[in-house]
């Protein structure tokens, strides 16, 4: 049975143990995101209305954590917009849709709430499907004006991002300190950090930029 619920506070330590797990190894040897996730909710921009769960049978299998970020357009009006992350399934239920269900259930409870768009960065290929487009085609765009192919733009609101171009500004809390990150791992139960070619892929794709 698949139940999507809101995080309530006694989810923390589960949720962050699945992040570290789904992550761990992905982009580099060790992972980030799970710190990221135990600092993100006292932060003033994380949305506690649109942190969700998804259990099977009762357990734990999936993770999606929204926060605020911004867009300023060229007369300099702000634009507050959505961006989410960490999004984890459990690495032994992956590729069944799950994380497909978190991410449309989140885009119906974010619609209701009034947001109109939703700014990530990731792998194309995962997104692409669940409506997401290149940054470029909404004219948004880095402070310096690079377009990096990670970045991943949806309309919830069809036209909100007319009127570009956009620059788009993150939340404060997304720029991790990797030392901290790493002492905080070094407390947890010993995970083997190891070098792998997916790390390779994620490195090119996190640099590279559109012309």
């Amino acid at each position: 049975m698949v139940t999507i619920r809101n995080e309530t506070e006694a989810d923390y330590p589960r949720v962050e143990d699945l992040t570290r797990r789904a992550f761990y190894n992905l982009y580099v040897p060790g992972c980030h995101e799970h710190y990221l996730v135990h600092i993100m909710r006292d932060h003033r921009d994380f949305l506690p209305e649109l942190s969700f769960v998804l259990e099977l049978d009762g357990e734990i299998a999936g993770s999606i954590l929204y926060t605020r970020a911004s867009l300023e357009g060229k007369n300099g009006q702000r634009k507050d917009i959505l961006t989410f992350g960490p999004l984890c399934v459990a690495p032994e239920r992956q590729r069944q849709g799950y994380g497909k269900a978190l991410i449309e259930h989140s885009f119906a409870k974010a619609r209701a709430l009034g947001w109109e768009a939703v700014v990530i960065f990731g792998a194309p290929a995962n997104y692409v499907g669940r409506g997401f487009q290149c940054c470029k085609r909404y004219q948004v765009q880095m402070e310096d004006g690079s377009c990096p192919t990670a970045m991943l733009v949806k309309e919830l609101r069809p036209g909100a991002l007319d009127g570009g171009p956009w620059v788009y500004r993150d939340s404060p809390v997304m720029q991790i300190d990797e030392e901290a990150a790493r002492r905080y791992d070094d407390r947890l139960p010993p995970m083997e950090r190891r070098v792998l070619p997916c790390q390779e892929e994620f490195y090119i794709l996190s640099h590279s930029v559109l012309r």
